[in-house]
């Protein structure tokens, strides 16, 4: 299983800040990090970029078992 690490509202909406989860491509982790954290996770992730080992990830690139995937909110700015 694949590593995801979670930051900001993603970190908050999952209650973990990082978690194991199965799926072959980057839109299979993602889909099992959502039946699994449920609709709020899921509003996170729509407006979220989606990183894999350091690499700015599309849906079907392929997933190993070693790879971290990172959901990053967009982050707004203060004062």
């Amino acid at each position: 299983m694949a590593t995801l690490r979670l930051f900001a509202a993603a970190r908050e909406a999952a209650g973990t800040g990082r978690a194991s989860m199965p799926g072959a491509t980057v839109q299979a982790v993602i889909d099992a990090a959502v039946a699994e954290f449920g609709p709020d996770f899921a509003r996170v992730v729509e407006s979220s970029r989606i990183w894999c080992n350091g690499e700015q990830a599309e849906p079907g690139d392929p997933v190993n078992e070693d790879d971290e995937v990172a959901v990053l909110p967009p982050v707004s700015g203060g004062n």
